[in-house]
Formats: structure tokens, C-alpha cells, sequence
């Protein structure tokens, strides 16, 4: 069972799978030299750190396993950056999160 936002206060749940909604897609923009979120009729410009995020939203990952592997990646990574990002994209609909 998917659902399509965060638990009951707001947050994204740890044991969550993201996924990108129907439609998005991530590409390499290379007039911006950026990854860039594309929608209908909308590009959203990413940081490196977002595209990581992004990146591993296949509905494989969990939400904590996003955390654990950015903490790899990066010298400081605050577990509520992750779950915080993810639930800015869940509210404007780019992101999905399914069941864990």
C-alpha cells in the first residue's frame, strides 16, 4: 500500500519508501551543470545534496536508509534534513512515500 504523504504529525516516517511521482524524472541539465527535476511544465533546480536524496528515491530505500547513506557521502548530515526535504516534495506532490 502506498500513501502519499507523512504520519500523523507531519513528519515522514524513517521505515517510508520514496519514490518520484509519475511523471517526474531527474536528468543532468547541462545548460545549468545541475540536476534538475522535471514535471509538467516545471524544472526544479537541484543541489548536489537534493539530487543524492533524489537519487536514491526509487522505492527501494527507506527514508533512514537515505539517511545512513548520505551519512557516507557526507561529512555532516542531520537525520532530520532527509525526512524534512523529503516532506517539503511530498506536499508539492514531486514525491511518494510507501509503506515500509
Amino acid at each position: 500500500m502506498t500513501s502519499t504523504g507523512a504520519g500523523p504529525s507531519g513528519t515522514v516516517p524513517l521505515t517510508g519508501r520514496p519514490t518520484l511521482v509519475r511523471g517526474a524524472k531527474m536528468r543532468w541539465d547541462r545548460t545549468r551543470e545541475r540536476q534538475v527535476l522535471l514535471g509538467p511544465e516545471t524544472v526544479v533546480v537541484l543541489n548536489p545534496t537534493g539530487a543524492d536524496i533524489l537519487g536514491l528515491c526509487d522505492g527501494g530505500h527507506s527514508v533512514a536508509d537515505i539517511v545512513d547513506e548520505l551519512g557516507r557521502r557526507y561529512d555532516r548530515v542531520v537525520d532530520e534534513e532527509v525526512p524534512g526535504f523529503l516532506e517539503k516534495l511530498v506536499a508539492r506532490r514531486w514525491v511518494v512515500i510507501g509503506d515500509g
